[in-house]
């Protein structure tokens, strides 16, 4: 009986813990401040790898998907190599529409947040 009294005395002096935090990290003085500068720049530093990855992404995807359009023209009956083309193109066509994907759901987010 004792563990019980001690397990819920630790509960509730921990929720106490945390609305005592939550209200002192959103309340109206701290979230007037603004965002501190290495924030901005860690923002900035990310949304320029953003553009850097779907720079690098295209012509990845092209040349992915002509390696294996290349690999079934040429494969010269070899039922392994037409597989293995087929599955470098869906693979890749896959792999590119995710990356845009997770750009539009981002670029979603962040028109939603700010």
């Amino acid at each position: 009986m004792k563990f019980f009294k001690c397990k819920k005395f630790f509960f509730i002096s921990f929720s106490i813990f945390l609305f005592i935090i939550f209200v002192g990290c959103f309340s109206s003085p701290c979230s007037a401040l603004g965002d501190p500068q290495i924030v901005s720049k860690l923002q900035n530093g990310f949304e320029d790898i953003e553009g850097w990855i779907l720079k690098l992404a295209t012509p990845a995807a092209a040349v992915a998907v002509g390696t294996g359009i290349f690999m079934r023209k040429f494969s010269f009956g070899d039922e392994e190599r037409i597989r293995l083309g087929k599955k470098l193109i869906r693979n890749s066509l896959f792999s590119y529409g995710f990356l845009l994907a997770i750009d539009l759901i981002l670029s979603a987010i962040k028109s939603l947040v700010g």
